[in-house]
């Protein structure tokens, strides 16, 4: 058995206990409430911030995306993939990532580009760079959104390891990013491992921050659709009731991130409501209504990622059951792979 074989099975041991441990926790946790409340708690939402927290994590899509869009056009050549098509490959990762396990949807995302990008040599590996990049670019306003949380939210006492945890791991991550992009030698990928071929295409993607003027625009873009989903956060909770204000929907927000750090079922419905319930417990909330908000705030969510996904997936003329299988990253032939293997033939071929 191979180093990666065993390294796959730990993580999928790993993966499962996560899965086995986090879903007890939630079962035993969902016996204090009373479910009769948590249904009463949505007879009376106010729908009008509903459908104003729809459209505001409609426009967070949309400015991600623009960063996306941002990102590709410096690590791919002319002619760049037009702002309706990567919007549409955004979309459809979105919808994958909420219905599936593991992040398909980042994969799926590259997946729809590279179908529109016929003939591209080396594309595949550079859309993949491109998504390390664009999650790199989360960080910012993901450490500025936890940063803001511990310095005004009612943090709960077993929340504030896990969000110091979450923010020296955020700076690790940045700072490992912008060094990565500095180093401008391309290793050869013969040689290395998956690891090392994941950090030579994240290198790819990281073009960007060669540049100083789209890597600002990226991470503005990103940070904006950050700032959407706080307020989309801060007016579902005046849906329901909950008239906090921005430092709690930023909590929220953060543990609800957190909870979704690791794709352990589709949603990981179950612990997102318990990460939404548990820290507005501080603010007087109670558990039915914070778990009943914990539904619709998913809910909501879930009407921007999978519905849009699901009409974009419809018009690249593409199915659920293509979204599964994906290849990974370690099926990715990259611009020097591509040269050597033409370099073999060739040379098979003078020699027969």
């Amino acid at each position: 058995m191979t180093f990666t074989s065993l390294a796959r099975n730990r993580w999928l041991r790993v993966a499962f206990v996560l899965a086995l441990a986090a879903g007890v926790a939630v079962l035993f946790w969902w016996r204090g409430p009373d479910w009769g409340q948590v249904g009463n708690a949505f007879t009376i939402v106010r729908w009008e911030w509903v459908v104003v927290a729809v459209g505001l994590n409609l426009l967070s899509v949309l400015v991600r995306a623009v960063a996306w869009k941002i990102v590709i056009d410096q690590a791919l050549a002319e002619p760049h993939p037009r702002f309706p098509l990567v919007f549409s490959a955004f979309s459809i990762g979105l919808f994958a990532n909420a219905v599936l396990p593991g992040r398909i949807g980042e994969l799926a995302r590259v997946g729809v580009l590279t179908r529109k990008l016929p003939g591209r040599k080396g594309a595949w590996a550079a859309l993949i760079g491109t998504v390390f990049a664009h999650r790199l670019f989360d960080l910012i306003p993901a450490l500025l959104l936890v940063t803001y949380a511990l310095l005004t939210a009612k943090v709960p006492h077993w929340a504030y390891t896990s969000l110091e945890i979450v923010l020296g791991v955020g700076f690790a991550l940045f700072a490992f990013g912008l060094a990565s992009a500095r180093r401008h030698s391309r290793p050869v990928l013969d040689e290395l491992g998956q690891v090392r071929r994941l950090l030579a295409m994240a290198g790819q993607g990281l073009r960007v921050l060669h540049s100083p003027l789209p890597a600002v625009g990226a991470a503005f873009f990103q940070c904006l659709g950050w700032f959407c989903q706080l307020l989309a956060v801060f007016f579902a909770m005046r849906a329901f009731h909950i008239y906090e204000g921005l430092p709690a929907a930023a909590l929220v927000l953060v543990l609800v991130n957190v909870a979704t750090i690791f794709p352990l079922w589709p949603g990981n419905v179950g612990l997102v409501q318990a990460a939404v319930a548990l820290p507005l417990i501080a603010y007087g909330v109670p558990k039915a209504l914070g778990i009943a908000f914990g539904f619709g705030l998913q809910a909501i969510e879930a009407s921007v990622g999978v519905g849009v996904g699901m009409i974009f997936l419809a018009r690249e003329g593409l199915s659920f059951a293509m979204l599964r299988v994906m290849p990974g990253a370690e099926a990715v032939e990259m611009p020097e792979d591509q040269t050597r293997a033409a370099e073999s033939r060739e040379r098979a071929r003078i020699s027969g």
